[in-house]
């Protein structure tokens, strides 16, 4: 018989490493309530301690994105290629290229 590997949710192992934290109870106490293995508590610890600070952090590394002016280029290239490719197409006279 085997067991089913369980994946747990970020607000979940939020939920007990904070409990872990706070140090009111012991990590068995915390295993039983939680009913998850001991070391994965403490890994879940040591992560949250680790990155806590990236939570108050005031600088953001998100990526902008692609702008307004390089997606109105890209849109022209597309149609541009494609009014070049329709009319490459007819020339062939091929009826399955025309659709």
């Amino acid at each position: 018989m085997s067991i089913k590997r369980r994946n747990h949710g970020a607000g979940f192992k939020a939920k007990v490493a904070l409990a872990a934290l706070k140090g009111d109870k012991t990590l068995a106490a915390l295993s039983t309530q939680y009913q998850v293995h001991q070391s994965q508590i403490l890994n879940w610890k040591q992560q949250l301690e680790k990155r806590a600070e990236e939570v108050f952090c005031s600088e953001r590394k998100a990526d902008p994105g692609p702008t307004v002016k390089d997606m109105q280029a890209k849109i022209g290239q597309l149609a541009l290629e494609n009014d070049f490719l329709a009319v490459a197409l007819g020339r062939i006279g091929d009826v399955s290229a025309k659709r």
